[in-house]
């Protein structure tokens, strides 16, 4: 739960069905307690967590091992770490390779999604060879995302850099996409500025972001010393919270297991 809006969504949702008697099976990557945890304006969510709590039994699942972590890859098979002119590079290589052996044009094509176009130079079959800055510095989102899912069966993401809070909208999307693409199980080919526990960091504010902050805490009237201004919007913790996921994640899509894995058809052309 990462803001205000859903907060009330999901406060209002599950009140209807506890009311209703519905019985409610969820998993959430957080305690009940920690839900929206230093959000702006908590207070009026703190009622739903004591009704989630008097409704629900609590089953903590976390072994204290992370399983996509277990079966480590072999350094460099899928993801290259570097300069992305050296990344390029490595990555080049198995392009040429795998289109002569397969017989296949580099075309573009443009997908259709929710009316508008979402342009892609450069595809063979079902594979997308893209760039960061092409998915994640433009206005695209999960929807976009699933359709790339829908129609590739095998990306291949270009320059990659490490991302902090003066970037947090790219690192937002980001998420998104290596969620996306993990949860339709598709392969991923990466070459990234440094691996991917490193991938992401709080760092320090640009003057630019910081006065964005500043002016967006005299908004809503917020002073700076406040417990407020601890809040996640403003600290980025709910992007380091994500990222240790996406680590996660990112380290199981490059084992032998994930690649063998099958696709479910469901929505696959």
């Amino acid at each position: 739960v990462t803001d205000v809006a859903d907060a009330m969504i999901l406060k209002r949702l599950f009140s209807e069905l506890f009311e209703n008697g519905v019985i409610v099976v969820a998993t959430s990557n957080r305690q009940p307690d920690d839900l929206y945890k230093n959000g702006l304006q908590r207070g009026t969510f703190l009622p739903f967590i004591g009704m989630l709590k008097e409704y629900c039994d609590v089953v903590p699942l976390n072994s204290g091992i992370d399983y996509r972590m277990a079966g480590l890859p072999s350094e460099g098979q899928v993801y290259f770490v570097g300069t992305q002119e050296e990344t390029n590079r490595l990555i080049d290589d198995i392009v040429r390779q795998f289109v002569q052996t397969q017989g296949i044009e580099i075309e573009p094509r443009t997908l259709i999604v929710l009316g508008h176009q979402l342009h892609l130079p450069v595809t063979y079959g079902r594979v997308l060879d893209t760039t960061f800055d092409d998915l994640c510095k433009k206005n695209l989102g999960a929807v976009d995302y699933l359709e790339i899912c829908r129609e590739f069966d095998l990306v291949v993401l270009r320059g990659v850099p490490k991302m902090n809070l003066n970037c947090r909208t790219e690192a937002r999307r980001f998420i998104t996409l290596i969620d996306t693409l993990y949860d339709n199980k598709v392969k991923l080919l990466m070459g990234a500025a440094c691996v991917p526990k490193d991938l992401f960091s709080a760092g320090d504010l640009s003057f630019t972001d910081a006065e964005a902050n500043r002016a967006l805490m005299d908004d809503l009237g917020i002073s700076a010393g406040s417990e407020l201004a601890k809040s996640n919007i403003f600290t980025g913790e709910d992007e380091i919270f994500a990222f240790e996921r996406i680590i996660s994640r990112l380290t199981e899509m490059q084992t032998k297991e994930y690649w063998e894995s099958k696709r479910s058809k469901i929505g696959i052309h």
